[in-house]
């Protein structure tokens, strides 16, 4: 309590400051009050109570930026004339006070809430300048003060206030969507930073093996530079869509098997099995974590009878990728590194709350099932 009271001690003081200069204003009689009158009464005590704190509230910032300064100077210098004008005159409700008064409301909207009143200026100052219009028209047509108060005062003033309550509304509203967008934005860059770490990650590895075969002269080095070339065209190009066709991932996964089938010198039972019913989509280079997690801590910690088992089907409404591999409990590498947590991450970002992720593992077996449900 004690610390809100300290952050937003400025309208306390604001307070303070408004009461006590109404009283000397209303002992000079400066300014007429009537009791009769509380609605009008409290909606401009809050006005002017915003008026006299926002100053206060803001003082280090005003402080810190001229131009801030010279707009709060020039706010002044327009309450200041028009305290002059209502005293000086003595005419009620003055339409020079209350063009002042609005000017003064419109420039304290514009201050504080700058990008806001600059989005739609337009439209709050169209409405004001209407709703000034209505007053200058019942205050000035009327055939007396007598005849404008009972018929029309009420209804005038109410019309001042009553784009307020709208502007509150369409300002949380803006907040709201600035909110979702910024959210946006940041999973959009969360999800380009996660593919960045993908990708390095296998390359670096193709191009090791690559180098192994060239330094043997195999002559299976020209066909892994092509398959590799395909894989990084793949990965450019296709891996900053959204989503691709689950075919092309299949693909892009088939040239993955091969290029290590290609390096191995030990026998390996890949088998990967796939049925897609339908031309559906699919978020791109999510299943290659999974596999290459299979064939580098499974596969490459086995000297002999190493088996990855993969099955990738889809439907109306669903995809479902299934891998399994064997792994040597001895050389199991306990740390998860960037793969699963990545997928985890991407999973939660492009399908919350429509896949389902599940990790079985034994003594000697891992397995990880994942479904996605699609539209």
């Amino acid at each position: 309590m004690t610390a809100f009271l300290k952050k937003y001690s400025g309208f306390l003081i604001g307070l303070a400051t408004l009461l006590v200069l109404t009283q000397i204003l209303s002992s000079l009689k400066l300014i007429l009050i009537d009791p009769d009158e509380w609605l009008t009464n409290t909606l401009f005590f809050v006005f002017w109570w915003l008026v006299f704190s926002f100053p206060i509230y803001k003082y280090k910032y005003i402080l810190q930026h001229k131009l801030v300064a010279y707009k709060v100077l020039g706010l002044s210098v327009c309450l200041i004339l028009m305290v002059i004008i209502d005293s000086y005159f003595n005419i009620p409700d003055n339409p020079g006070t209350i063009f002042l008064l609005v000017t003064l409301w419109l420039g304290l909207f514009y201050l504080f809430i700058p990008k806001f009143f600059t989005k739609y200026q337009r439209y709050i100052i169209g409405v004001y300048a209407i709703i000034l219009l209505y007053f200058f028209y019942v205050r000035l047509s009327a055939i007396s003060f007598e005849d404008y108060v009972s018929n029309d005062k009420e209804t005038a003033f109410a019309l001042f206030f009553l784009p307020i309550p709208f502007l509150i509304l369409v300002w949380v509203y803006d907040q709201w969507k600035w909110l979702k967008t910024l959210k946006a934005d940041k999973s959009k860059a969360e999800l380009e930073l996660l593919k960045t770490q993908i990708n390095p990650h296998f390359f670096f590895n193709t191009l090791n093996n690559l180098y192994s075969l060239t330094v043997k002269h195999s002559d299976k080095a020209p066909e892994v530079i092509l398959k590799l070339s395909e894989m990084m065209r793949y990965t450019i190009y296709e891996g900053k869509k959204e989503f691709v066709p689950l075919r092309e991932e299949v693909t892009y996964l088939e040239n993955y098997i091969e290029l290590h089938k290609i390096r191995y010198q030990k026998k390996v039972n890949i088998e990967f099995s796939h049925s897609i019913e339908q031309e559906v989509k699919v978020a791109p280079l999510l299943f290659i974590i999974l596999l290459e997690n299979a064939l580098k801590h499974g596969v490459e910690s086995l000297t002999d009878s190493a088996y990855v088992k993969i099955d990738l089907s889809s439907s109306n409404r669903h995809i479902r990728f299934s891998i399994e591999n064997n792994y040597e409990p001895l050389e199991i590498n306990e740390s998860k590194g960037i793969g699963l947590e990545n997928l985890k991450r991407r999973l939660e970002l492009i399908y919350p709350k429509t896949h389902e992720l599940n990790i079985h593992k034994t003594a000697s077996t891992f397995a990880v099932d994942l479904k996605i449900s699609h539209q």
